[in-house]
């Protein structure tokens, strides 16, 4: 078949009784009024602005991490809610890393503090994107968790029996359920074995059955929980959680933001739509954007950057889990090297320490540091990336955190 010209295509298309185009243009549509075949024009409202994403130099963006992190030292309840969420780990060396991060924003923090005054601030223990300590009201956000279908779980087998024995006894220590339930085995979240009663209330823990009402030596003890209601919607619940971690981790690198939120599903209730709910935080303005040569960075758009803590603590020993060294890729941009938490790793291939804690020099992460005690005395092991500051101002500011570090840890009749 022979494909006519498209002018002929044209012509021949229309009715026959389809009078000329000037005919129709003069009885069909007034003066002025588009021709109904032609494209709308583009509205001259002006588009609602996108996100913008603000340029930044590296040493304004670590400022600002520094400054919104370290707050000037408070109370302990004031600080567990400035912070919103303060990371756990058992290893002591010296201390443990909740204790750790506290020191650094509660005024004369002793080690324990955490522990001992736990019951009397409301506090919880719970899974935001690690294990930590939180005020209950973020706890609550956090409740119900579903199971992996999404609908509310119901204990079963050795874990329905464990919460029925928690409900009857009352607060209840681990050893409690060996002795009831004997000494069966089972895997636990590190590969490792537990005990399958310490499994199960860790797993009714989880899912909001159970809550920790205190710790003995640094071993949880559980009490049952009658039921936990949302006490917001899920959209509100999401949003809440996503400022939280945000303001936390702030600035948080873009790049990181899937693992992080993934790290995030586990312990939020409402898992779906996380990422999309910080799409649609940062149109709203709720969230702001820096760039930094090729990363992006996110935070709250009501983040107060001009706090600090106090000017004369020039350095500071950091645990490896404080919120200004968790996200390993920020760091390494922030700081120009790569931290590694070697705890895990064999002697053989560590090559800053077992437990290096790094050195925070006003604004700079200049090293890190090993601490150990011997004799009721505090040893130092510092490392530095390039060469130790030289002077009286960076030994006075080392041996000042010395003799805070001493006094946290209850040594050398340290006040």
């Amino acid at each position: 078949m022979s494909r006519q010209p498209k002018n002929s295509q044209r012509k021949n298309s229309q009715p026959e009784n389809a009078q000329p185009k000037n005919a129709q243009r003069k009885s069909a549509r007034p003066k002025n009024a588009r021709p109904e075949n032609s494209r709308p024009k583009k509205s001259s409202r002006p588009k609602r602005p996108g996100p913008k994403t603000l340029p930044l130099t590296l040493d304004e963006l670590r400022r600002r991490a520094v400054a919104a992190s370290l707050f000037a030292p408070t109370t302990l309840a004031k600080a567990v809610t400035a912070l919103g969420f303060v990371q756990a780990d058992p290893i002591r060396s010296p201390a443990r890393a909740q204790d750790l991060i506290l020191r650094q924003r509660v005024a004369n923090y002793r080690v324990g503090d955490l522990e001992r005054r736990y019951a009397r601030l409301g506090l919880e223990e719970d899974y935001l994107y690690a294990y930590g300590f939180m005020p209950k009201e973020v706890a609550d956000l956090l409740h119900p968790r579903g199971d992996a279908g999404g609908a509310l779980h119901q204990p079963s087998g050795l874990a329905s029996d464990v919460l029925a024995f928690v409900a009857e006894r009352g607060r209840t220590h681990p050893q409690d359920l060996i002795a009831h339930f004997g000494k069966e085995r089972a895997v636990n979240g590190w590969g490792g074995f537990s005990q399958a009663t310490t499994r199960a209330l860790q797993h009714l823990h989880h899912y909001g059955h159970l809550r920790v009402a205190k710790r003995r030596d640094g071993i949880r003890i559980y009490e049952a929980v009658a039921g936990r209601e949302p006490v917001l919607d899920a959209a509100e619940r999401r949003r809440r959680i996503l400022l939280l971690v945000t303001r936390l981790l702030a600035p948080l690198p873009v790049k990181r933001l899937r693992p992080t939120l993934a790290l995030l599903a586990r312990g939020a209730s409402d898992r779906a739509g996380l990422y999309a709910a910080v799409q649609a935080m940062l149109r709203r303005g709720e969230l702001e954007s820096g760039k930094v040569g090729d990363e992006t960075y996110l935070w709250p758009a009501a983040m107060d950057w001009q706090k600090g803590g106090e000017a004369r603590r020039k350095l500071r020993f950091l645990a490896p889990f404080d919120p200004i060294v968790w996200d390993r890729r920020r760091f390494e941009h922030l700081f120009g090297w790569e931290y590694r938490f070697e705890a895990y790793t064999p002697n053989s291939k560590r090559k800053l320490g077992y437990y290096a804690m790094p050195l925070l020099y006003a604004d700079k992460v200049i090293g890190w540091v090993n601490l150990k005690t011997a004799n009721g005395k505090l040893e130092a092991e510092p490392g530095f990336v390039r060469a130790a500051p030289k002077g009286r101002d960076f030994r006075r500011a080392f041996d000042a955190e010395m003799a805070r570090m001493e006094a946290f840890l209850g040594l050398g009749g340290a006040d």
